[in-house]
């Protein structure tokens, strides 16, 4: 069950209950018997994973070395072309 935070409109004394999804919000104050409010708060949003920052979107360098190279470097590994240069 949630934990429901109030607030009375006149004494302005806060308070929390316990209720169901389906009980009426109060609607008196335990300490004064005036009128009270239920409190809301925002909810806080967590991003995770991929895609939520400009630097996700570029390609990955590591993707490139796997495929072996870039059309630039012909296709040829590292070691094949330091074995060439030799």
């Amino acid at each position: 069950m949630p934990i429901y935070e109030y607030e009375c409109g006149l004494c302005n004394f806060k308070f929390e209950r316990k209720q169901g999804f389906d009980d009426e919000a109060l609607a008196i104050c335990p300490k004064c018997q005036g009128e009270v409010q239920r409190v809301f708060h925002p909810t806080p949003v967590i991003f995770k994973g991929s895609g939520f920052y400009i630097t996700d979107n570029r390609k990955d360098s590591t993707s490139e070395k796997a495929e072996g190279g870039t059309p630039a470097e012909g296709g040829m590994p590292a070691e094949d072309k330091q074995k060439k240069g030799k």
